[in-house]
């Protein structure tokens, strides 16, 4: 499975970004996807998943009622809708696609490269 993220940019503390993450390969496979992020000097966290047929999601507490977890297997993509933005929330973000929804807050089995988001205050 190959994973390209994308949307990334700068935005004010407070405002929203839209990521997206487009798969591609072992797509029959049924992957769970989900999305992660590193901020500078910390180790990478998990912030929230959706199974297959985009009936179950997961996310982080640190992103909870933020955050929105959508997909559409038409298009082969997956969307990280992020609002209410805040600085904490600056890190390299990356998408992940594991088989099992319950595993993939622990790890991907496939990554995509990161994209920035950086939050301003």
């Amino acid at each position: 499975v190959q994973l390209q993220a994308s949307g990334g940019g700068l935005v004010q503390a407070g405002g929203s970004l839209r990521l997206s993450c487009t798969y591609s390969g072992r797509t029959s496979s049924k992957h769970a996807m989900g999305w992660f992020r590193q901020a500078p000097g910390k180790e990478r966290e998990f912030v929230g998943a959706i199974n297959w047929t985009g009936s179950r999601t997961d996310y982080a507490d640190s992103v909870k009622g933020r955050f929105t977890i959508s997909r559409d297997n038409a298009k082969n993509t997956v969307y990280l809708q992020m609002n209410s933005l805040k600085p904490e929330d600056t890190a390299v973000y990356y998408c992940a696609a594991r088989t099992a929804l319950s595993q993939l807050r622990y790890g991907g089995d496939y990554w995509g490269q990161g994209t920035l988001v950086t939050v301003s205050s």
